[in-house]
């Protein structure tokens, strides 16, 4: 018998309980790693609470995982025992599709979310597909690279997807757990970059981030008075907005890009897209190639989350932390045995 044993979701709402599960023999194609840290991620929290729909209990929550490979499956690839190694979003996809074949294995219809039908990283090891075992680069920060596997690809996919130039002028809406990331990604790619934030408190913090110019985000004056400036605004809040003022900062063929989870229907008038030639866009997290573009880059940049750790044991009170909008900026839980 194979166990796995982490803090489990047992119910919606439900604190975390300490479990053993039976998982069984390694798949042929899996990875087993032992982690060291673990990020947590506002999507834990959506899941454990079965915000989105669709959360199947007892799950183990986490996935911005740093570990060692402790155990190869007999057709596993390009891995070897004891090697630095990261998991994000997803752990498995088909490999045989035409996302998948195309490079797209993030948009494959039967990938499997590492916390979605599996076990994730509040726990003392987890299981993911080869390719979705990503070797970490020399010199990253093992203790902050966890919540660039999720948060830090997630706001670097636009840059990758749409070939966005150094020269590009970038609006950033939210400094929280993935704004912050994305003005330190931007900045570091050489882009002019312009905070929004409804937080007054969190300007000079944009600024040492590496934002050029702070705007407060509920401010229509101050919103008004950059109206055609963007060529890239990045939403990383989940909360509506002035949607028809933010889409008005764009330049002519400027593009707003959703990464935040907005449960609401964000409305677009088609004059503000028609006129100026303009694109609305989302995306999820990025490819196994994406990752690790994104964390090779942040290594040669030092561009490292804003951490706040807390011992695996105390996942409760960490989730808590987050759930009443106190974490600054990301948590990164540590492993017992580490």
């Amino acid at each position: 018998m194979s166990t796995i044993t982490g803090w489990a979701a047992t119910a919606a709402g439900k604190p975390l309980e300490l479990t053993t599960f039976d998982v069984g023999e390694l798949g042929v194609e899996e990875v087993e790693v032992a982690v060291d840290y673990c990020g947590v991620c506002h999507s834990d929290l959506s899941m454990i609470n079965n915000e989105w729909g669709g959360s199947a209990y007892p799950f183990i929550p986490g996935h911005e995982v740093v570990g060692r490979v402790t155990a190869l499956g007999a057709q596993a690839k390009g891995l070897t025992i004891g090697q630095r190694v990261g998991i994000g979003w997803t752990a498995e996809s088909c490999m045989h599709c035409r996302p998948c074949l195309s490079g797209d294995q993030n948009l494959c219809a039967q990938s499997v979310a590492t916390i979605g039908g599996r076990h994730g990283g509040f726990a003392d090891k987890l299981r993911a597909h080869w390719a979705w075992t990503i070797p970490l680069p020399e010199g990253i920060d093992l203790a902050s690279a966890g919540p660039l596997l999720c948060g830090g690809i997630t706001v670097l996919k636009p840059f990758l997807a749409y070939d966005i130039k150094p020269t590009a002028r970038i609006g950033v809406v939210g400094i929280g757990g993935l704004g912050h990331m994305a003005v330190k990604f931007a900045a570091a790619w050489g882009c002019e970059v312009t905070a929004f934030t409804s937080t007054a408190a969190k300007a000079g913090e944009a600024r040492s981030f590496g934002a050029h110019r702070v705007v407060a985000s509920r401010d229509a004056a101050a919103i008004k008075a950059i109206a055609g400036s963007l060529d890239l605004l990045l939403i990383t809040v989940n909360v509506s907005m002035d949607w028809s003022a933010l889409l008005n900062t764009l330049a002519p063929k400027g593009r707003m890009h959703v990464v935040g989870v907005v449960l609401e229907p964000i409305p677009v008038p088609a004059f503000s897209l028609i006129g100026k030639q303009r694109e609305v866009s989302g995306s999820p997290t990025g490819s196994p190639v994406d990752i690790a573009r994104m964390l090779d880059f942040a290594a040669r940049h030092d561009i490292r989350p804003q951490i706040e750790m807390f011992p695996m044991a105390k996942v409760n009170e960490a989730l808590k932390h987050l759930a009443d909008g106190k974490a600054r900026y990301r948590i990164v839980l540590e492993a017992q045995s580490h």
